[in-house]
């Protein structure tokens, strides 16, 4: 019989239709949570009505403060041993939880653990599969030992979330707060697993702008920032050496085709296809060749803006560095 128990908590800002399909994959799911914690940030849609509806405990953030602070205040009132964040646009696979809960039971050292998309997101648009098996297959070939925490779907002994003082809420939306609680975890030595396994099915649509849009400016400059703040530079997920030297050869053929060295313009491009070979026979083991061979050049693209946030992020730290986050303990 398990001893260990997982309360789950989920943020949410007017997002009633795919909490509504969360809340349902979580009350089917193989083994069940002790609470279930819907934190409203302040929603003007039926998302509290459909949280009730399906029996979760439900708090509100009493002004728009952003998904940092609902999940700490979800955290703080929770009663299970192990915290499991999820977003409102996932849903949960019948063995998630059951997953997550046998780690944390058969290892005492084990801080946290965080899982994956699968790879069947429920949007078809074209830049929906692109971005959601980009993250499925980054997170299926990094190592298992983590460098940082995701909050789509991550679990945390609750202890030591609230003695590293939660997630930064400096971070007044969807950004690198979860990111930043792992380096922060890790640095103290701290134990995070990932595990491809524990996977939830990504409900969200990707417009391209809305890619870029995150991508940039709350993934990339903020990471950056992060990274040269902390003086290091992690080996893993989206800044592997094999991404960077990616990134440098997008950025050095656009160099090329506006000095008209057209050659080595293709040079570079092609180096930056070979770079990612395994993720473009991912893409067609998945949905087809002509699928793979269609995100190739939206995935140098993908390079060449990850490039132009370095370095607007590089810019932003010398201006104005992160502090470091004063938390509890």
């Amino acid at each position: 019989m398990s001893c260990t128990t997982v309360s789950v908590v989920i943020p949410v800002f007017n997002s009633a239709q795919t909490l509504e399909l969360c809340l349902q994959a979580l009350a089917i799911s193989a083994n069940g949570a002790l609470e279930r914690i819907v934190v409203d940030d302040m929603s003007t849609d039926d998302s509290v009505a459909v949280a009730r509806k399906y029996g979760a405990r439900v708090i509100s953030t009493g002004q728009r403060s952003g998904p940092a602070r609902a999940r700490n205040l979800g955290a703080a009132q929770a009663q299970g041993d192990v915290v499991l964040f999820l977003d409102a646009d996932v849903r949960v696979h019948p063995d998630t939880l059951e997953r997550v809960l046998a780690y944390f039971e058969q290892d005492s050292n084990l801080d946290g653990v965080i899982g994956s998309y699968d790879d069947s997101p429920s949007a078809s648009t074209f830049v929906s599969q692109y971005r959601n098996l980009l993250h499925c297959f980054t997170h299926r070939i990094s190592q298992p030992r983590a460098s940082t925490f995701w909050c789509g779907c991550g679990a945390v002994r609750r202890g030591v979330f609230l003695r590293l003082g939660g997630f930064d809420e400096r971070f007044d939306r969807s950004s690198i707060e979860d990111i930043e609680f792992g380096v922060r975890l890790t640095s103290q030595g701290g134990m995070i697993l990932l595990d491809p396994k524990i996977q939830v099915q990504h409900l969200k649509r990707w417009t391209f702008f809305g890619m870029l849009w995150t991508d940039i400016f709350d993934r990339g400059i903020p990471w950056t920032r992060l990274i040269l703040r902390n003086g290091s530079i992690p080996n893993d997920l989206n800044v592997r050496a094999s991404q960077r030297v990616s990134i440098g050869a997008a950025i050095l053929s656009v160099a090329m085709i506006c000095l008209e060295y057209f050659g080595i313009a293709l040079g570079c491009a092609l180096i930056c296809v070979a770079l990612n070979a395994n993720f473009y026979q991912f893409l067609a083991m998945r949905r087809g060749i002509m699928f793979a061979a269609c995100a190739a050049p939206l995935h140098v693209l993908f390079f060449l803006y990850s490039g132009v946030a370095f370095v607007a992020g590089a810019i932003a730290h010398i201006v104005s560095p992160i502090p470091h986050h004063r938390g509890v303990g």
